[in-house]
C-alpha cells in the first residue's frame, strides 16, 4: 500500500512539473549589440536566469551582430517580446511599434568624450580632424558624439567606429590608436587618468519595454522582478556592468521625444502611431514648404 501511495505522489509531482512547464511562456529578449555576441551571452546570462527564476517564464536573448543590423531589425519590427534599449531605441519601439515601458535603470545615461591626459583643459575642439573611437551608428554614443559637433558639419573628428564594445573604444584610446573615445560615463570612472573633453546631456536610463502582444500579467511580473533585482546579491555584478544601482518603473513620458535622435540616420521615418493619414500628409506638406 505504501508503495502504491509513493507511486501516486511521484506521479502527481511529475504532473505538476509538466503543468508548470506548460504554463511557462517563452519570451525573446532583444539587447543592443554593445558587446560581441559571446560576451553578451556571458554578461546577460545571470539576468536571464534571474528572470526565468522569478517570473516562471523562459527568456532567450536575441542578439544582433552590430548596430546596423539591430537598427534594421528594429525598423522592420522583427518579432521580439521584450527589449532592453537606450532611450532613443526605447522611444522608437514605443512610438513606432507599440511597445510599452516596463522598467528602467534608475541612473540617467550620460556619455563622455575622453582623451589622454595631455589634452587636459583643451576641450572637444582639440580633436577635430583627429581619430576618435566610438561604437558604430546608430548607437546612442555615436548619435550624441555627432550632436556635439552639429554646429559645424565640416569641423568634425574622424570617427573610428570599428569598436565592438564601449570598453573596446577605451582600449583603442589607451593603445594610442585614436586621440579620443566616446563612452558611457560610468566606464570613464574606471580610468581617472583620462581627461573629459565634453559630456553629453543626461538622458533617461536604459529601459526594458514589452511588445504589445505580451500578456499584461507577464509584463507586470517582469516589472516586479526587475524592480527587486538589486535585492539579489548574485546580480550585483550585472548592475555594476550596466552602471546601475537598481531598476525602477519606466513611463512612456520618460522617453517621449528621444526617438528623434535617430532622425539623422538611414531608414528613419517619422512616427505616425496615433496620427491619422490625413494629419500625417498635412504635416509632411507643411514640412516641405519654405
Amino acid at each position: 500500500m505504501s508503495g502504491f501511495a509513493t507511486a501516486i505522489r511521484l506521479g502527481l509531482c511529475i504532473a505538476a512539473l509538466f503543468a508548470a512547464d506548460a504554463s511557462a511562456a517563452r519570451y525573446r529578449l532583444a539587447v543592443e549589440p554593445s558587446y560581441p555576441a559571446e560576451q553578451a551571452e556571458e554578461v546577460y546570462k545571470p539576468l536571464v536566469e534571474y528572470l526565468n527564476r522569478t517570473t516562471g517564464h523562459r527568456f532567450e536573448l536575441v542578439l544582433s551582430r552590430n548596430y546596423h543590423a539591430y537598427w534594421r531589425d528594429l525598423r522592420e519590427d522583427l518579432p521580439v517580446d521584450f527589449a532592453f534599449d537606450e532611450a532613443h531605441f526605447a522611444d522608437y519601439r514605443i512610438q513606432h511599434n507599440g511597445f510599452v515601458p516596463v522598467a528602467r535603470i534608475a541612473e540617467p545615461t550620460v556619455y563622455a568624450l575622453l582623451a589622454q591626459s595631455h589634452y587636459e583643459g583643451q576641450g572637444m575642439r582639440s580633436v577635430i580632424g583627429l581619430p576618435v573611437a566610438c561604437v558604430s551608428a546608430p548607437s546612442l554614443g555615436f548619435a550624441l558624439l555627432a550632436e556635439m559637433y552639429e554646429d559645424n558639419p565640416v569641423a568634425q573628428p574622424a570617427v573610428r567606429s570599428e569598436a565592438v564594445s564601449w570598453r573596446d573604444s577605451l582600449q583603442m584610446l589607451l593603445a594610442g590608436e585614436v586621440e579620443g573615445a566616446m563612452v558611457p560615463v560610468h566606464l570613464a570612472k574606471d580610468y581617472p587618468y583620462l581627461v573629459e573633453l565634453q559630456r553629453s546631456a543626461e538622458l533617461p536610463g536604459q529601459a526594458f519595454t514589452a511588445a504589445p502582444g505580451v500578456d499584461a500579467a507577464d509584463v507586470e511580473a517582469v516589472r516586479e522582478a526587475l524592480n527587486a533585482l538589486h535585492e539579489d546579491p548574485a546580480l550585483y555584478n550585472v548592475l555594476v556592468e550596466l552602471g546601475a544601482t537598481r531598476f525602477e518603473t519606466a513611463l512612456a513620458s520618460d522617453y517621449a521625444g528621444y526617438e528623434k535622435v535617430l532622425a539623422g540616420f538611414y531608414g528613419y521615418s517619422r512616427a505616425t502611431r496615433g496620427v491619422s493619414p490625413i494629419e500625417a500628409a498635412s504635416e509632411d506638406a507643411d514640412a516641405g514648404q519654405p
